[in-house]
């Protein structure tokens, strides 16, 4: 098959940053997908509906002229968050979830939830007003290996969740683990999983390969190869439970290679072409169009695309650096080529 046409697919996980860096990075997304869920992390992050709304007319002012693309806001929880702004934002058409950052998980998560029990009276309301919980699904603790963060989460945190809001819609975001797979696989079906193509495509070999490679750190961190393999199952598996989400994090070269460097990986120039090579090489392209297509729009309860995309079998030349709003930004497989063009 050297030619696939699928519905216009989606990404369910995204970073768009803002001002000059949206800019030049938002024509990457909406040139494939024709939405996506954009993160909440700003610095300050998106805590109110009405911030959202703002946060998007932002998006929609960068999509280039003729393009058609849908940006699907969420909100930051926060130990503060009032549960009549779940109200709110369950009864305003363009913010569909809402994310919980364990505090300093990640870039921008200062701001983020430090006892989950605290948060339980807006979970509660979530559940009521059927507005879906998004999770970075990793512990802090300092005591904690960081690569078993995320199976510490799902025992410490995830079961409780399912147990106390057996109604709620859930998304474990980016899970890399073999653990996650069966856990997702074995919940009732109000639990979904996105998976991001670095994840698919790379190993943690990938971070010390002649060296520190900083444009390979992200978080969660890129696992061992049995766990990759087991990403690359699930997400060719047919099985509607797991879904694209890019987690695509635009960091300024600069950022990247500092002393302290910031965790983050940009795929999205090149996004669907990298999961085309995953869903080739594992002999499953037939699989693709749900994976990118179907089931996260079926999981938000939003109709499928009527659009479509075409990937052709064609070696493209990824660039060394891209414009990351005047500064040089490096992508994933800077310098090198992916195999599939997408038109």
């Amino acid at each position: 098959m050297d030619t696939l046409t699928i519905a216009r697919p989606d990404d369910w996980h995204l970073h768009v940053r803002e001002g000059a860096l949206l800019k030049s990075v938002v024509p990457d997304t909406a040139g494939q997908f024709a939405r996506a869920i954009i993160m909440p992390n700003l610095t300050p992050p998106v805590v109110t509906v009405d911030r959202a709304l703002a946060y998007r007319d932002e998006i929609l002012a960068a999509v280039p002229p003729g393009a058609t693309f849908e940006p699907l806001m969420t909100l930051y929880l926060t130990e503060d968050t009032p549960p009549n702004e779940i109200q709110k934002a369950a009864e305003c058409p363009h913010v569909h979830a809402v994310k919980l950052y364990p505090a300093g998980a990640t870039t921008n998560a200062a701001s983020g939830v430090r006892d989950i029990k605290k948060v339980y009276p807006v979970i509660e309301a979530m559940e009521k007003y059927d507005l879906p919980l998004l999770m970075h699904g990793e512990v802090v603790d300092s005591e904690i290996d960081i690569f078993d963060r995320e199976a510490v989460f799902i025992d410490r945190h995830l079961s409780p969740l399912i147990h106390h809001f057996p109604k709620l819609r859930m998304v474990m975001e980016h899970i890399t683990t073999e653990n996650a797979v069966t856990f997702v696989t074995e919940q009732p079906n109000n639990l979904a999983a996105t998976i991001t193509a670095h994840h698919l495509l790379l190993n943690r070999n990938a971070m010390f390969e002649g060296g520190l490679r900083p444009h390979h750190y992200c978080l969660p961190l890129i696992k061992r190869e049995r766990h990759r393999h087991a990403l690359v199952k699930a997400a060719t598996s047919g099985n509607p439970k797991f879904f694209l989400g890019t987690d695509s994090a635009p960091h300024p070269k600069g950022a990247k290679e500092a002393e302290c460097g910031c965790a983050g990986i940009y795929t999205a120039r090149h996004a669907l072409a990298f999961y085309a090579e995953v869903f080739d090489r594992a002999d499953a392209l037939a699989q693709f169009e749900g994976f990118a297509s179907f089931y996260g729009a079926d999981f938000y309860g939003l109709p499928r695309n009527e659009d479509s995309v075409t990937l052709h079998r064609q070696v493209v030349d990824v660039p060394e650096t891209v414009d990351f709003g005047g500064v040089a930004g490096v992508p994933l497989r800077a310098g090198g080529q992916v195999a599939w063009s997408v038109s």
